[in-house]
């Protein structure tokens, strides 16, 4: 027990079949499938802040994009031959395409009354100028162009037809470098804080406990293998037993998991990068733009740095973004500690963040040049998309914090990675993108490695939620079709209109 928790506690030994810590886009998924699958489990949310989805979950934390690889080019690396490995980006579509499966079950199921509340049809649209660029772009959409998840994508060098798609690119240029974009109608834009507070409420009417402004201090398991959670709520301790906990808690889940001491997550650190975006609500700019639009990232900088002008809607209300710009902060989360960082260290994870930083100095280089640069420079990375784009219209917002993985072989890791304790009693979710976007494929993987004892009896269940789960949509166009017309139907999204 922590030193700073009272003997005498609220809730003093209340058991729960299911604690999950965190109240972000991840516990809300994990607790809605439990839900379908076990409704006679007892469900206990904790949440450190006052209401959900503060964090990574936000809209304004997160560029919203809903990850399918339509436009993000680092999904689709260029090989030192020339050649184009887009193997990276059909996986990430085809786990989006299991997550707009399972957002349709939860609408048609009456659990968020109205999708029009957190997803939107957007344009996604990838842009390149430079001729070696136009040639990586135009080579990436002759093999994406006939795949199943990918049908409909349309390229084009033309400035007049890339005007049509998205006018401010044109704006202010002269013509005299080549340009080319790629067009896919089946983007959206996705407010993950709205879909989080939707499925949460949906969840507080089916009986589940959701408790806000406790704060998680220690995790750890006795010898009648029941979990043992501790904390403060208003000042207040806490104490709840569970046998089987989830800590989705973003930047806090390493330091939580390591407080459990499972053998699991031994070796693994994290390195804190924080982001900031440039933002305009102003109607006359925000009417010629309606798209989301990915660039390429500048030569040696992280794939995290990918520039992108994205149209964003949030409370009904249209703007638009441009980021991300990097930054740092010893935080692990917006709401942290400066001392994060540092909490987070322990002897068997010093080796490998070592190894990772050496590996890593080029991150180094481009973080600190971030860092110091000047707000015109900063600027001046817009007007590379928007040629026409004036100061005045634009504010910076600060984007939540996303902590990177570092792995006990010390490689950083730009992803998302499971951590589960061997018989499945804990497990965690460590790193960032494409994170909210494949929430239910990976909350799926947890609960397959979690549970395999009753993954066989909940297919048939699973397949109502998820009906192309198990079998990769790639490899049956016929089926791919039929779920992207019923989910667009579904979510109210007008695709190949």
């Amino acid at each position: 027990m922590d030193n700073d928790v009272d003997v005498q506690t609220l809730n003093e030994g209340a058991e729960t079949d299911v604690l999950l810590i965190g109240g972000g886009i991840m516990s809300a998924t994990l607790a809605a499938l439990i839900a379908e699958l076990e409704p006679t489990w007892s469900i206990r949310i904790l949440e450190r802040l006052d209401e959900p989805a503060q964090e990574s979950s936000g809209p304004w934390n997160n560029a919203g994009t809903g990850h399918a690889a339509l436009c993000e080019l680092n999904y689709s690396p260029q090989r030192e031959d020339g050649s184009v490995d887009v193997s990276k980006a059909i996986d990430v579509n085809e786990q989006f395409q299991l997550s707009r499966q399972f957002w349709s079950f939860l609408v048609e199921s009456g659990h968020i009354p109205e999708p029009g509340a957190f997803i939107q049809a957007t344009p996604h649209m990838s842009f390149v100028w430079g001729a070696e660029n136009v040639a990586y772009l135009k080579e990436r959409h002759r093999i994406l162009a006939g795949h199943p998840l990918f049908e409909g994508m349309e390229y084009s060098e033309d400035p007049a037809q890339i005007a049509e798609w998205a006018p401010l690119l044109v704006a202010g240029r002269t013509g005299d470098e080549p340009i080319a974009a790629t067009f896919s109608t089946d983007g959206t834009d996705v407010d993950f804080g709205a879909l989080t507070k939707l499925i949460l409420a949906s969840m507080t009417e089916r009986g589940a406990q959701i408790d806000y402004r406790a704060d998680v201090r220690s995790v750890h398991r006795t010898m009648d293998d029941v979990w043992h959670v501790r904390g403060k709520q208003d000042g207040v301790a806490f104490h709840h037993r569970a046998r089987f906990v989830f800590v989705g808690a973003g930047g806090r889940a390493l330091t939580l998991l390591q407080k459990s001491r499972i053998p699991e997550i031994k070796g693994f650190g994290g390195f804190p990068v924080s982001g900031e975006f440039l933002r305009t609500s102003n109607p006359d700019v925000v009417a010629r733009h309606h798209a989301k639009v990915y660039g390429k990232a500048a030569v040696g900088a992280p794939p995290m740095s990918v520039p992108h002008l994205d149209t964003r809607v949030v409370d009904g209300q249209s703007s638009l973004m441009f980021g991300p710009y990097a930054g740092f902060s010893p935080r692990f989360l917006k709401h942290g500690s400066l001392l994060d960082l540092f909490a987070s260290l322990r002897a068997h994870n010093l080796i490998p963040m070592i190894k990772a930083g050496l590996a890593n100095i080029g991150l180094t280089i481009y973080l600190i040049g971030q860092l110091i640069a000047r707000k015109q420079t900063k600027f001046s990375q817009l007007q590379e998309f928007f040629g026409d784009a004036d100061p005045a219209d634009w504010e910076k917002i600060t984007a939540g914090q996303r902590v990177q993985v570092i792995r006990p072989d010390g490689v950083l890791q730009f992803g998302t990675e499971v951590i589960t304790h061997r018989d499945g009693s804990i497990a965690g979710l460590l790193g960032a993108s494409p994170g909210a976007s494949t929430a239910a494929p990976i909350m799926l993987e947890l609960l397959e490695r979690c549970f395999p004892e009753r993954w066989d009896a909940w297919q048939p269940r699973l397949t109502e939620m998820v009906p192309s789960q198990g079998a990769p949509l790639s490899e049956d166009p016929a089926l791919a079709r039929e779920i992207h017309d019923r989910t667009s139907k579904v979510l109210e999204l007008d695709h190949r209109a």
